[in-house]
């Protein structure tokens, strides 16, 4: 004999369910032009660190990738901060629905980076190379995917990652070599893109 639903759980469920349906057609507010503008620096930093420090990369690939898995570990601790700040401020008591539905757009592409090196590293080091272009691709698409909840403009940072991306690859199929600066230039501009959406976005919304 199939059990009657509580009311009260049907409320609640039908509750969560309406604030995951606001969540999602929310534009969300938690990235500031500052935290990004920061998150194009530092690979800058990082390439001009491993073009002084470290003379052949190619050489040693594992080393090279595991300069940039930190400075993105770095960045994405500085994004998610922030968020976690301005969702707060911004959308009080959906914060946590507004946060999660970001996250989840870009998870599938963020995964796919970090699975991508380590399947590469594992089975097909020879291929490395292919690496930063694919990357930018990832990038680009994680972008694309959370475009319904930033600021259409948004869509110019992802048209760069994806442009570079190919760039990138056909650069370094002439001699399969990894450069910090086919790293650090790309993801420099297309972090700089994104803090000059996000900060025109945001102040034609306030005036």
């Amino acid at each position: 004999m199939r059990r009657m639903k509580d009311p009260l759980e049907e409320a609640l469920a039908d509750i969560v369910e309406i604030r995951s349906q606001i969540a999602a057609n929310t534009a969300f507010r938690g990235f500031g032009p500052a935290t990004l503008t920061l998150t194009g620096i530092l690979p800058l930093l990082t390439a001009a660190a491993q073009s002084l420090l470290l003379k052949n990369p190619s050489a040693d690939p594992l080393l090279f990738f595991a300069g940039w898995v930190g400075t993105a570990i770095v960045c994405i601790a500085l994004i998610g901060i922030e968020m976690r700040f301005r969702s707060r401020q911004h959308h009080s008591g959906l914060a946590d629905a507004v946060i999660y539905n970001a996250v989840e757009q870009f998870l599938p592409a963020g995964a796919a980076g970090a699975f991508l090196v380590l399947v590469l590293a594992r089975f097909a080091p020879a291929t490395l190379w292919l690496v930063p272009g694919l990357w930018q691709v990832l990038v680009s698409l994680g972008i694309f995917a959370s475009v319904r909840s930033l600021p259409r403009a948004v869509t110019l940072a992802g048209a760069w990652y994806f442009v570079a991306g190919f760039a990138v690859l056909m650069l370094a199929s002439q001699d399969h070599s990894l450069s910090p600066w086919t790293m650090g230039v790309p993801f420099a501009v297309g972090q700089f893109l994104m803090a000059a959406t996000i900060h025109f976005s945001t102040r034609r919304a306030h005036d």
